[in-house]
């Protein structure tokens, strides 16, 4: 599918009639009103991502795509990613209907996905290595799966952040969970692996939990220190 600038997403798996729908959200930068643009490392380290996750779909006829941003910043109030992210949501419908629809990001993105949980078409949220950071809102979630994976020596996004954030999810979202990755880094080079096989084994099993089992442990869900992978 060809894009321009102004469109909200590039689709990168459309069947012809989905029956859900997984919608991917890469990184940026605290402030910068400078373009967004498909090229810039952080939306690229999304390609392997994006990749795995469409490999490992429990079914066919899932909708993929990635949310294009106007601009590469947060921006404080402005909140710009999760306004790009709702337009992307709202296309995903025009596109596929009323699907359920997981949403998938990184960093930035993954705090664009959890402010952007309280979505209709969203079920379920997989944060990699997000920017959460204290007294992040969390209500929107409420009925929604929220699951995090953060890298054990992130220097960018602090993994205790995410804790305590995943910590106030869990009194209103369906389950919110997360597991450290022994070693892991923000930009999930090392341990490269294991970071793509399991964000796309935990999209899979939102998407579809009586046939594909959840592959984190069942202490990632508890209440006391989220287990190492």
């Amino acid at each position: 599918m060809r894009t321009t600038e102004h469109e909200p997403l590039t689709v990168r798996r459309r069947p012809a009639c989905p029956r859900a729908a997984v919608l991917v959200l890469h990184g940026g930068q605290a402030d910068s009103e400078r373009a967004a643009r498909p090229w810039q490392l952080a939306a690229l380290r999304m390609g392997p991502v994006v990749r795995a996750v469409s490999a490992g779909l429990p079914y066919e006829d899932v909708l993929v795509a990635q949310a294009r941003y106007r601009v590469r910043g947060w921006n404080g109030d402005r909140a710009d990613p999760v306004r790009d992210t709702l337009r992307a949501l709202d296309a995903v419908a025009e596109l596929a209907g009323t699907v359920p629809t997981v949403l998938l990001g990184h960093s930035m993105g993954g705090r664009a996905a959890l402010r952007a949980a309280g979505h209709p078409l969203v079920t379920g949220v997989v944060a990699l290595a997000p920017w959460w950071p204290p007294g992040e809102p969390v209500a929107q979630a409420a009925g929604r799966h929220v699951v995090a994976l953060h890298g054990e020596w992130d220097g960018v996004t602090s993994p205790g952040e995410t804790a305590e954030c995943v910590r106030r999810a869990q009194g209103v979202t369906a389950r919110a969970g997360m597991v450290v990755v022994a070693n892991g880094d923000h930009g999930m080079l090392r341990r490269g692996g294991l970071w793509h096989r399991t964000a796309a084994a935990l999209v899979a099993h939102l998407l579809d939990p009586g046939v594909v089992p959840d592959p984190l442990p069942s202490g990632a869900y508890g209440v006391g220190e989220f287990p190492v992978i």
